[in-house]
Order: structure tokens, then sequence, then C-alpha cells
């Protein structure tokens, strides 16, 4: 665990099991599915919604946050929220196979489009993929209709385009026409590349998706960032070597900054998790013991660490702050993480983190009507080094929703089982 002086003092905030707080996150999840609606865009998909919450028409519409919108349109749905099955069809009509998002001519999907309709970036990306794939697995898992299609095309893309057998990881980005491969290769679009394979086993069950995302994980944590003393690398050469001085001259980079990204880190020991829960008898030990010392070095490099509360955005390899704004997103992976390893291992300090970001959650990001404020300054006040706007509420919704649920692969699937077995009750 972190070191003792990080242990938290476990303050004036409701555990996670207590009927106060799931009511909290509850309500917390209510608010934020109205920002789905908000953004909305009327000629199709999710735009880009300002800090003050209201849609920027002119942005265009960005693949990864209309797959992300969809996607938690779709968790509204398996919550039973009606209102949110219009947003979730919504959705996969921008995905599917000739929708606004979607290359007619050479397959897959745009990194985004103007406002008029038309590709702005035209690239492949295998990080906005992942996101198709995760909320076409999130929907068909709600029941909606054409998610099946969209499933079985976003996976063979993925599958066909992306996927690399002989590395057992994924590539990051080609030209439009699938002809020109990137010299880069990222750990990001891998980790979702995880969550998204996830999603579509637990629906599916198709043992290809889980082997994926366990050699995935096997490559990229249990081998790499065990070796760099789980500081992972996000930056890579096309045949895997790490390239720890990329982007040395852009550090505040929204998707690929120098240095370490402790924010990845918890999420990568979240995902290690999920991977275990899915083989159950048959995961290997590292899996848990790889998720703990990612926790740990997330934690001891990036909380507080300047004498505020809150996490930096990265570190150098020696664990020293580069970038101090805190994010909002890597708040919500460290509560997913700290949740999800209480759930995994009994142990009582996981529940006390979780209780005091939650705490620091509602202290500084969180305002009265849900939104999560995505950035904060070195001092705690408002900041837009790294992001603009508000566009994302994925990662908040899905720290709203850990701690109502308990182990589980996929967050689609967790709902759909607890909805099954309250039906299975009431008989």
């Amino acid at each position: 665990m972190p070191d003792q002086h990080q242990r938290p003092q476990r303050p004036q905030h409701p555990h996670p099991d207590e009927e106060q707080h799931l009511v909290q996150l509850l309500r917390g999840r209510r608010l934020l599915r109205t920002l789905v609606g908000r953004a909305r865009r009327p000629d199709g998909g999710f735009g880009w919604l300002s800090d003050d919450g209201h849609l920027l028409a002119d942005r265009g519409v960005h693949l990864w946050v209309s797959a992300r919108m969809t996607h938690v349109a779709a968790l509204g749905v398996l919550e039973g929220d009606a209102t949110c099955e219009e947003l979730a069809d919504h959705g996969i009509e921008a995905l599917v196979p000739g929708g606004l998002l979607h290359d007619r001519e050479w397959g897959g999907w745009f990194a985004s489009v103007r406002a008029d309709g038309t590709p702005a970036v035209t690239d492949k990306r295998a990080y906005e993929h992942a996101f198709v794939v995760l909320a076409a697995a999130s929907a068909l898992t709600a029941g909606r209709p054409g998610a099946d299609a969209l499933l079985d095309e976003a996976l063979h893309v993925f599958d066909q385009g992306f996927w690399g057998d002989h590395d057992g990881l994924a590539a990051d980005s080609w030209d439009r026409t699938w002809t020109t491969l990137e010299d880069y290769r990222g750990a990001n679009a891998n980790m979702h590349s995880v969550e998204a394979l996830l999603a579509a086993w637990d629906v599916t069950r198709d043992p290809r998706w889980l082997g994926h995302a366990l050699r995935t994980v096997e490559r990229l944590v249990h081998e790499v960032a065990r070796a760099w003393a789980f500081r992972l690398p996000e930056h890579y050469t096309p045949d895997w070597q790490p390239l720890p001085d990329y982007h040395r001259d852009r550090p505040a980079d929204p998707f690929r900054p120098y240095g370490v990204t402790p924010g990845h880190l918890l999420e990568w020991a979240r995902l290690c998790l999920h991977v275990r829960h899915a083989l159950g008898a048959e995961a290997p030990g590292w899996l848990l013991e790889n998720a703990r010392s990612l926790f740990d070095v997330g934690v001891q490099d990036g909380w507080h660490v300047d004498g505020e509360d809150g996490f930096v955005y990265t570190t150098d390899f020696d664990g020293r702050p580069v970038v101090r704004d805190r994010l909002h997103w890597v708040l919500a992976e460290a509560i997913c993480a700290a949740r999800t390893l209480h759930l995994a291992t009994g142990d009582p300090t996981y529940a006390e983190w979780y209780d005091r970001w939650w705490q620091h959650a509602h202290d500084r990001f969180v305002d009265d009507d849900g939104s999560w404020r995505h950035e904060l300054g070195p001092d705690l006040t408002p900041s837009s080094t790294v992001w603009t706007g508000r566009p994302d509420v994925y990662h908040a919704y899905q720290a709203s929703l850990v701690g109502a649920l308990g182990p589980m692969v996929s967050f689609a699937g967790a709902l759909r089982d607890r909805r099954r077995k309250a039906v299975d009750v009431s008989r």
C-alpha cells in the first residue's frame, strides 16, 4: 500500500455500502444523464459541452465523445431510465454504417466531423474505435435495436484493422484509406481497447475478445509496467520499444502527454481486476498483484504530492510531478480503482481512499447540476491548461456507478446481472 504518511484519515463521508451514499450516487447519475441529453445534436451524434453545460454547435462531433455518450445512455437504459432509450438509439444511429460518423467509402469511423457533417479528422484511430466497440456492446446489453450489427462491424474493424496478433497489442492510427500506419504505438488506445473488449466478451461470450484483453494486459502491465517499477510508459516505437522522451516539449497534451500518467495507472489497476473476474478460477495471481502495485504507485506519485489535495496529471519516470493540474477523470478513475480493489481484497484501506476521494470530488469537482469541472489548477481553482469545456461524462458516470455494484467484468454486464437478480428475487 502507499506509504504510511499517505494513509487516509477516514473522512466524515458515507461508506460505499451505506444507504445514504447509494442515494447520493443515484442522484449523481441522474444528473449526469441530463448532460447526455444536453449534448444531443439534432443533426446526429453528441456534441461538445461548454464549461457552463451548453452545446457548442461549432465544435462538430467527435467520435470519442459521441461513443462515450452512447455508452452512458445505454447504462441509463439498463438502470431503467426510459428517457435514455431515445438517446442511446440516437447515438447508435450516428455510428452504424451510413451514419454521420461512419466512413461509407473506406470503412471504420472518422475521428470527427464538422458541424456541416463533412469529415474533419479522417484518421482511423484505435482509441476512438475502441469506444465504438464499448458503445455497441453496452447498447446490445441494453437491448437497443441495431446494436448487434454495430458491434459485429466494430469488432471486425478492430480485429482486422488494429489488432496485431504477433504483438498481442493494438496499433494506433491509420490514414483514411487504411494504407499508411503511423509510426507510433500507444498504451492509452490499448487500455481503452481492453475495457471495450471485456464489454464485448461480457455480452457475446466470444473467447477471442477476452483473450485479446488478457494478452494486452499481460504485455503492457505484467511485462512493461513491472519492468519500469509500475511507472508505465505511454509511448512506443512500431516494435513496442518505449519512448520515454516523447512529447517532452508538449507535456500537457490531452491524449499523448509526456511521462507517466498516474490516472492511467489507476485505470489499468481496475481493468486488471475486471479481467481477473472474467477469468474466475483460471485467473493468474499476477493480475491482483499488479493491480495493487499500479494503485500504490499511482497514489504515491500522484496524490497530494505538492502539498495540495488532488492528483497531478503527469510525472516523470522518477515520480516527480510534471503537469500539476488536476483532471476530473483521474480522480474518477482513482475512485473506481479503490472500490474495485476493496471488493477484490477486503482491505479497508481501499475503502478509506474511496471515501476520501469522493469527499474531495464533492468539495472541488462536482457542481450542483451534477457536472464535474474537468480541470483544476495546482491551487485547486478552475483551469484549462489541458481541457476546455466539459465534453465528457463517461469517467464521472462510472465513478458514480461503481459504488453501487459488486465485482464486474463490464459496467453494462454488471447492471444486466443486477436486473436479472432482481427479477429472480421477485418471482
